[in-house]
């Protein structure tokens, strides 16, 4: 009887063309049951943890291995990805990460290993052959959906081949089954802007090599799992951490969950932006859940908290900014385009401005929520990115809707803002930042507009502290100049709206700014993004990635019918520290981008 279940065992692995020598088996306490095996080790588990259908654990098989090595070969004219593994990462899944699969494609994977049983160590070449399944995305019910997204490679210098770039997205249409909630009690609050995620990671040929299935994480129809997953950082674990609506979560590129929490009890609707601090707490970009104002009403504030929590998810610290800025200012709300504030496209307000009146009106009315406005419980501030400064214990915070990036002090004072002095009030002008040109020389100034090639950024995205350049004194910093409402205004003509990437360098001592850098302005409207958008410094390369993320977003209006907008095609660009010619050069399609920037494989597989 025994001879006839293993050749009936070795039929089966035949069968599936392996030998029955590799053939893992189940235990004595039940039934035999095999798995087919294709190296010296155990068997494929493809997407192992649900959430990330492009990777694969090649099981220990109950060895002890080391020197692993793996190498995933390339499509003709494609990329090759290679990393070591470290023996953590063996003990945490259990046998060999496998990560940037092809997807709907037989994938070749090649992992050399040492293998140790009984004391007897060996070494082994392993090619592996498996399907990835074709990822997937929710339908949009439109008929102009085509797929996540669709990548034409531009330019590629040989040194940045090996990049790979994480992109996070959305359709071009929005899927209808978010924004189902407000909340009532307080009123206000962002809680309805809650759209679907397309989140992956493509190589520099513009195949996707990772992704993430958003529904199984998020879920639109709870309001407690509901939202944009947004804020996506790397940490130096080789993880990645983001945020959406009241949770924040961290995960692994193998799909691992580490943490998937809520929000602390007093704070709502996190969007855009989560640091992980140096200090080993972490920064969310989020609202007061239950703020009372000077006048008594009681309301969810909009995107204008800095919460800090420690690993445990504690509460270290808050920045509630309607006490430490002036959210009464509203030279730049005033001049923004109501059919392009950030979140909130709706082309039948393109062009349309807000008065003083119509700022008058929402208070009189107790108009709170996710409108552009002045007040707590308003979109005043909107800010969409934080960095925390250990020089001296401070945050960095772009705030979209004053066209302003703004340091800030523990103990919640302000230290400099860079923007346009006009409308800054008593407290703050004299933090205002003062332009000089490279001999330091102040530059002249009137109004909104300076001389030469200087200017503030506007309704900006990302301002990120190049850590490795600053010190305790001069401060360099990345900014996505969005350029709406650029000089307090509207444009006679949008096609004169452009976008920039830039670089200042601030002297803390003399509290001036230089600008070192920029790109995108001499690109014009094409590259115009009106919302969204990412420019941020990688130290691996001494290089500077700006995301041009809704690029050719406009409105167009025909005779008689209401302004409709047009679909977005991001660029993504990669630049050498001081050039202004990109280095990489992405265009994409069916697409309406938020951000994407640079991952690293070896920060998530090789102990650093």
């Amino acid at each position: 009887m025994k001879s006839m279940k293993l050749s009936k065992i070795a039929a089966f692995a035949a069968f599936l063309g392996f030998s029955a020598a590799v053939a893992a088996s189940g235990g004595p306490s039940g039934p035999a049951v095999t798995y087919p095996v294709q190296g010296h080790i155990g068997e494929v588990i493809v997407n192992p943890y649900n959430v990330a259908p492009l990777t694969a654990v090649i099981r220990d098989g109950g060895y002890k291995l080391d020197d692993v090595t793996v190498k995933i070969l390339p499509k003709p004219n494609g990329r090759t990805i290679e990393y070591k593994v470290s023996k953590r990462q063996l003990k945490t899944h259990a046998g060999v990460p496998v990560f940037g699969l092809y997807q709907d494609y037989l994938n070749t994977v090649e992992v050399s290993y040492t293998r140790t049983f009984q004391g007897k160590a060996e070494k082994f070449t392993d090619r592996y052959q498996f399907y990835a399944p074709s990822i997937y995305t929710r339908s949009n019910g439109m008929p102009n959906q085509r797929r996540p997204f669709t990548v034409e490679v531009q330019k590629v210098d040989p040194e940045f081949a090996d990049r790979l770039y994480l992109v996070d997205a959305q359709l071009n249409s929005v899927a209808p089954q978010g924004a189902r909630f407000t909340w009532n009690n307080p009123s206000g609050g962002a809680l309805e802007w809650a759209y679907n995620t397309n989140v992956g990671i493509i190589d520099t040929a513009g195949e996707v090599r990772w992704w993430l299935f958003d529904t199984l994480i998020g879920d639109p129809e709870n309001p407690w799992y509901s939202g944009y997953f947004m804020g996506f950082q790397q940490t130096k674990d080789g993880a990645l951490t983001w945020g959406f609506g009241q949770r924040y979560v961290k995960y692994d590129l193998m799909g691992r969950e580490i943490f998937n929490r809520r929000l602390p009890s007093g704070y709502s609707d996190f969007s855009h932006s989560f640091d992980n601090a140096q200090n080993g707490n972490s920064l969310l970009r989020v609202a007061a859940f239950d703020y009372r104002r000077a006048d008594n009403k009681r309301v969810h504030t909009v995107r204008d908290v800095i919460v800090e929590i420690d690993p445990n998810g504690g509460v270290v610290d808050d920045w509630r900014l309607a006490e430490i800025l002036d959210p009464y200012r509203s030279n730049v709300i005033k001049a923004l385009d109501q059919g392009a504030v950030c979140l909130n496209i709706d082309a039948s307000k393109a062009g349309q401005t807000l008065s003083a009146e119509d700022l008058a009106k929402q208070e009189q009315e107790g108009v709170f929520g996710d409108v552009a406005g002045v007040g707590p419980g308003r979109n005043w501030a909107h800010v969409n990115s934080v960095d925390y400064d250990p020089t001296d214990d401070s945050i960095i915070i772009s705030s979209r809707h004053q066209s302003a990036v703004i340091k800030i002090g523990r103990d919640k004072k302000v230290k400099w803002i860079l923007s346009s002095p006009e409308g800054w009030r008593e407290g703050w002008a004299d933090k205002v930042l003062t332009p000089v040109d490279k001999d330091g020389k102040p530059i002249k100034c009137e109004g909104s507009k300076c001389e030469g090639s200087f200017d503030w950024s506007w309704t900006q995205h990302t301002a990120w502290r190049i850590d490795e350049k600053s010190d305790k004194d001069t401060v360099y910093i990345t900014v996505f100049d969005n350029g709406d409402a650029r000089g307090m205004e509207q444009p006679a003509l949008a096609e004169d709206k452009y976008t920039r990437g830039v670089i200042y360098k601030i002297d803390q001592k003399k509290m001036t700014v230089e600008q070192i850098w920029e790109v995108g302005k001499d690109l014009g409207h094409e590259y115009y993004s009106p919302v969204t958008g990412l420019c941020g410094y990688e130290a691996d390369k001494n290089s500077v990635t700006v995301f041009y993320s809704t690029a050719g977003l406009s409105f167009q209006k025909k005779k008689g019918t209401a302004a409709a907008a047009t679909s977005p095609h991001p660029y993504l660009y990669e630049y050498r520290w001081g050039e202004t010619q990109p280095a990489v050069a992405l265009k994409f399609t069916d697409v309406f981008g938020y951000q994407a920037f640079p991952i690293s494989v070896k920060k998530a597989f090789t102990d650093n």
